[in-house]
Parts: C-alpha cells; sequence; structure tokens
C-alpha cells in the first residue's frame, strides 16, 4: 500500500500523538540545515501558523561541530535557512575530541547531545528529523555491533531529555518523502560533505548496503524500521520487568546481592542494566556485566573486588552492590580562606565545603585561621573526638562508622596548620570545639557529597 506523502497534516498527527498538550508546547528543533531538517523546520513553521496558538512556540538550534573546514560556512547557510521560513536559529559551537575506543562518530553524537541540552529551556521538547531510513541504518549497525534488544529498537519516538523531552515525530517517514516535501516548496538547504565519506559506518550503510538491500527487497528500510517498533515495545515491557525487579532487590542506592541472585540470570542482567541507566552510568558490555554477576556476586563479604569499564564501575561491600563513576585517586591539598570565599570546590565529583554561621557551630570563627588546609587522609591521623576521650585513628573511626572502604581517602581532612580540625561534617576534634560562651561560632557543611557510609 503506498503511503502519503509527508505534508505538515501528517506532521500534526505524530506530535498530537508524541506532545503531550499538543499544540500548547515549546518546540526546539535540532536544525542541522540538511534536506530532512528543513522539510521538518518548514512544516512546523507552517503549523505554526496554521494552529495560531497564543501557547505554541518554535526555535531552532544549531551545532556546528567544527570537525570540516566548511563548518562554519555550513552553520551561516542553517541560520539563513531558517530565517527564509520565519524561524529564528540559535548558533552551538562544540569541539569533538573522540575518547579511546570510540569512534569520531559517537564522540560528535555526544557532543551533539550535550549541547542541545545545554540549549534547552524548561519544559521545552527537542524535535529532531530522524526518519524511517536514520532507525533502519541505526538497526543495522546496532545489529553488527552486536547489541541487544535495547540497541535494536533503536530510537524511540520519545524519551525524558534534558528539562524536558525528546521527540523524533519523523521515524514513519522516509527520506525520500522529505526530499520531495523540500523540492516542491524550493527549500534550500546544505549537503554535508561528511555525509558522503565511506569511512563512517553509517555513510557505509547508507551508500553500499542499503541500496542493495532495497534493489533485492523493495520497501527494505520500512520493514526494517518497522522491526524496530516491534524492539522497541519488547525494550518498554523489559524495562517494566526491570522497574518491578528493582524495586525487590534495590535498598536506598545498593542492590541486596542475596535477592539478586533469586533472579533467573536473565532477569539478573536486566535489572543490573537498569540500575545502572538510573544512575545515568554509562553501561558495561557484556563480558562485564557478566563479571558483576559472577565475580563480584560470589566474591566473599569481606573482600572488595570492583568490575570498572570507562566512566563507571561497580563495587561489591559486604552483601552489597555499588555502582558510581570511575573512582578517581585522591586530590592532591587545597587551599581554603573562607573569610575571602565561605565556600570552596573539591575536584574528583566530591562536592563542596562550606563555612555557615551557626549559634550551636563547633568552631568559633574568630579562632579560626585565616586559611586552612585541605587534605586527604594518608594514614595515621588521630582525633580526639570527646573532651577529655581518647585520641583514635581515622581508620579506626571510619570503620566503626561503617564508611565504605573506598570512600576513606576521598573524605576532606580540615586542618589549621599541623591540628586536624575535623573531618569533613563527620566528626570534630574536641579540642578545637568551641565553648559555650564563644561567641560567632560556625560549622562546616560538605555539600553534594558522595554516598560514604553502608
Amino acid at each position: 500500500m503506498r503511503r502519503p506523502p509527508f505534508s505538515p497534516a501528517l506532521l500534526e498527527r505524530e506530535l498530537r500523538r508524541l506532545v503531550p498538550g499538543w499544540p500548547e508546547c515549546r518546540l526546539l528543533i535540532a536544525f542541522s540545515g540538511g534536506a530532512d531538517s528543513i522539510a521538518l523546520l518548514a512544516a512546523l513553521a507552517e503549523l505554526r501558523a496554521a494552529v495560531a496558538s497564543p501557547g505554541f512556540s518554535l526555535r531552532a538550534v544549531h551545532v556546528d561541530h567544527g570537525i570540516h573546514p566548511e563548518s562554519r560556512a555550513w552553520a551561516r547557510a542553517a541560520q539563513r535557512s531558517a530565517r527564509r521560513v520565519a524561524v529564528r536559529c540559535g548558533l552551538r559551537r562544540v569541539e569533538v575530541v573522540a575518547a579511546r575506543g570510540d569512534s569520531l562518530e559517537a564522540a560528535a553524537r555526544l557532543a551533539r547531545y550535550a549541547a542541545l541540552a545545554e540549549a534547552m529551556r524548561p519544559a521545552e521538547v527537542l524535535v529532531t528529523a530522524h526518519h524511517e531510513d536514520d532507525q533502519a541504518e541505526t538497526l543495522l549497525l546496532q545489529l553488527l555491533r552486536g547489541a541487544g534488544v535495547s540497541g535494536l529498537a533503536a530510537m524511540p519516538e520519545s524519551m525524558p531529555f534534558a528539562r524536558g523531552m525528546l521527540v523524533r515525530p519523523l521515524l514513519r517517514v522516509s527520506g525520500s518523502a522529505l526530499r520531495s516535501f523540500a523540492r516542491d516548496r524550493d527549500l534550500r538547504w546544505v549537503e554535508d560533505l561528511s555525509n558522503a565519506d565511506p569511512r563512517f559506518d553509517r555513510n557505509f550503510l547508507r551508500q553500499a548496503v542499503l541500496p542493495s538491500l532495497c534493489a533485492r527487497w523493495p520497501g527494505a528500510t520500512q520493514v526494517i524500521a518497522r522491526a524496530a517498533h516491534h524492539l522497541g515495545e519488547a525494550r518498554a515491557l523489559l524495562g517494566e520487568l526491570a522497574d518491578a525487579d528493582l524495586d525487590a532487590v534495590q535498598d536506598g542506592e545498593t542492590l541486596l546481592i542475596p535477592r539478586l541472585q533469586r533472579l533467573s540470570p536473565a532477569r539478573q542482567r536486566n535489572v543490573v542494566r537498569r540500575w545502572l541507566e538510573r544512575r545515568t552510568l554509562r553501561p558495561p558490555d557484556h563480558r562485564r556485566l557478566e563479571r558483576v554477576l559472577g565475580e563480584l556476586c560470589a566474591a566473599r563479604a569481606d573482600s572488595l573486588p570492583v568490575v570498572t569499564w570507562r566512566g563507571a564501575e561497580v563495587r561489591r561491600w559486604r552483601e552489597r552492590l555499588y555502582a558510581m563513576p570511575s573512582v578517581l585517586p585522591p586530590p592532591l591539598p587545597l587551599v581554603w580562606r573562607p573569610g575571602v570565599a565561605p565556600e570552596i570546590a573539591l575536584p574528583a565529583g566530591l562536592g563542596r565545603l562550606r563555612m555557615v554561621a551557626d549559634s550551636r557551630g563547633p568552631f568559633s570563627r574568630r579562632a579560626l585561621p585565616a586559611a586552612l588546609r585541605v587534605s586527604f587522609r594518608a594514614g595515621g591521623e588521630r582525633l580526639r573526638t570527646e573532651i577529655g576521650g581518647p585520641h583514635r585513628s581515622l581508620k579506626e573511626l571510619m570503620r566503626a562508622r561503617n564508611v565504605l572502604p573506598w570512600m576513606r581517602d576521598r573524605i576532606p581532612l580540615l586542618h589549621a596548620g599541623r591540628t586536624l580540625l575535623a573531618v569533613a561534617d563527620l566528626w570534630v576534634n574536641a579540642d578545637c570545639r568551641a565553648t559555650r560562651a564563644t561567641g560567632r561560632r560556625v560549622r562546616i557543611d560538605w555539600i553534594e557529597a558522595p554516598s560514604v557510609k553502608s
């Protein structure tokens, strides 16, 4: 059955299905300036005039990756194209650096979405021009990478994103239909020359593989995209199962190993992926996921095994699994002058220290030196936590307080000269405490601190 051509009416049906409250919405278009995105932008501009809703707004943003020498000229051309359909187009420039093991394509995609997230306003809807052919290419790429259901489901039609949501209303529209629409309206677009470079995997599929498939099986891209839609439904069902399992095995931010091991191996993998996804951590490959469920879960409760991959790691401590960004080495000492800056940022994702006026605070502000030294445990530190009590080692205090072993040398220590004043906001040196008669008292708060206790 022949499908209808692309039109603003067809686009409106998709947006009504995907965007809550349509047409009372604010749209931000990811605008490359190519044929697909100019067709989307022009159709939306026509819809804006047709719906005439005071709650409907439309703007675009172009991301200049700076990879090609002509990228700045393309950015200017994209902004001119947007002006021709009376839509304001902002510009974001990014620097693309491919990490070890990543392709330039993947690095550019990450940089682009980071820039788009930064450009979004609260409750705005990001709209992209990804279409049926793009969906088919994505599924084939994921298949060749050995992806599971989640990867093979390719691009979802809608998802939460940044401060709003992301929708792809053109996944049921072919690229040729969008180009026909753009030609019929005499729209101008830019051809990104990098799209013709067969060194990039997606371009190779687009130029050499999909044309052969479509010559042998007409409508192949439509069928492949339909398979991605079915896999998307399977992904949603697996997500619902993972959420139910997560409720049963999660305690706070950790997974309880005995409860996890009661699930079948497939459900264990499913729930661990969901757990990491909720913590916005990069998912592990299959081999590392098997190590998490094998080595870590089978290790002795008093051991400290860890499985790491780029940007993330999972650790075992006692009967729990902990997931976190990769733990960096302890930072170097810092100098903090609270009189100049009442707050100091700690490196390596360790949050901030803030001095706060408090009539019951443990320190006299007048007795504190102008400069405090912030360091991290090196070993041998001792502290008296009660007036008249014994000095105890930090190692002993942290063990008694159930401080996680890998965080024990990442808790900030505050010194006045050679005197240890406090261990973050966990312990205070009793010998340095203010008395009841002390005026102008303060306390030290550890803000946005990572989890340090089990």
